[in-house]
């Protein structure tokens, strides 16, 4: 169990899809970058078999901001877009309508 002091600590914020490519080494990874307000973050994400490049270009989305940086097959990911799945396949999660940009999700 987490406990709401350990979810607090997750800064979940509202940013947008500006620029996105294709992982050069990674089938299923794209290359997100994302405008959080005050910032740009690069964000690499395994939703390829799902979403093309051109659908993605100016949704909003909802990323965890304060996760440590990590490298994905040699690609710097600076956070995490919030996504759902079943045997369906994967989906992103949207705001209902654009929201400011690095407004906190809560």
């Amino acid at each position: 169990m987490v406990t709401i002091d350990d979810f607090r600590k997750i800064e979940l914020k509202v940013a947008q899809i500006k620029e996105v490519s294709e992982h050069p080494n990674a089938d299923k990874l794209l290359i997100l970058t994302l405008d959080v307000g005050d910032k740009t973050k690069q964000v690499v994400a395994g939703i390829r078999n799902f979403y093309s490049k051109e659908t993605l270009i100016g949704k909003y989305v909802v990323v965890v901001d304060n996760l440590e940086p990590a490298l994905l097959r040699g690609v710097e990911s600076q956070g995490m877009v919030l996504a759902a799945s079943d045997e369906s396949g994967i989906v992103i999660i949207i705001p209902e309508k654009p929201l400011k940009l690095g407004s906190i999700v809560k």
